[in-house]
């Protein structure tokens, strides 16, 4: 069956992932775990199909609370014109205290760049997940050469393959089913537990989001969100 060529693909990124990314998600859960006991929030970015990747941060259950989205999906049709993301991030509010992450496979367009850049000049730490091989093959599409990945902090390497769809199929010119959301969701949700876990051993309880479909998740949610709505519902 051609559906378990997928099933192989995505172990084997898996296992890569474990096997060279623990030092790394480890750097980034402390990024988070040291804004987030600073008082701080994770600001999140991907543009496109990246989105869905960042937006696995987003209220979910067991989930960190102190996230917001820096940019809405709308950005998406402009994400290869210089200014875009410049203009955008002056509606952005960071504080010193925020640690930032933007998901993106290739990190070449100037959406991301002028974002990344924008971060930097914040003075704040970036994670940034991306396809580090498939990326180093390509080229910045912004006037200033620089990739996404060249602001980061920390990168998360996600393994992907160049052009993100990985499996050849016979009489097909195009690969076929992208990896890239689930290696960031796996990245993603490995940082966020260790992040817990770092909290945890400092004495820090961490403001996670219980499940809305439990008994008792919504007076849960909503008592944790009050801390929190100043930073997380404003730009």
């Amino acid at each position: 069956m051609s559906y378990e060529l997928f099933f192989d693909e995505v172990a084997k990124m898996f296992r890569e992932i474990r096997r060279t990314e623990g030092e790394h998600i480890h750097q980034a859960a402390g990024l988070i775990a040291e804004s987030i006991m600073k008082g701080g929030v994770v600001q999140v970015f991907g543009n496109g199909h990246s989105y869905v990747g960042a937006s696995d941060l987003l209220e979910r259950a067991g989930g960190l609370v102190p996230v917001k989205s820096m940019g809405p999906v709308e950005y998406n049709p402009y994400e290869k014109l210089e200014g875009v993301g410049t203009i955008m991030m002056e509606k952005v509010e960071i504080r010193p205290e925020d640690v930032c992450l933007i998901n993106t496979h290739a990190g070449r367009n100037p959406l991301g760049v002028e974002v990344a850049m924008k971060i930097k000049e914040a003075g704040v730490p970036l994670i940034v997940v991306t396809a580090c091989e498939s990326s180093m093959q390509l080229t910045s599409t912004h006037s200033s050469g620089k990739m996404v990945r060249d602001f980061a902090d920390v990168i998360l390497d996600t393994k992907g393959v160049y052009g993100d769809a990985a499996i050849q199929l016979a009489g097909m010119p195009t690969k076929v089913c992208a990896t890239s959301t689930a290696a960031a969701s796996l990245l993603i949700q490995c940082t966020v537990l260790e992040a817990v876990e770092l909290m945890l051993n400092r004495g820090f309880k961490p403001p996670i989001y219980r499940s809305y479909n439990v008994d008792g998740g919504r007076e849960v949610n909503q008592a944790l969100v009050e801390q929190y709505a100043h930073r997380i519902f404003h730009k």
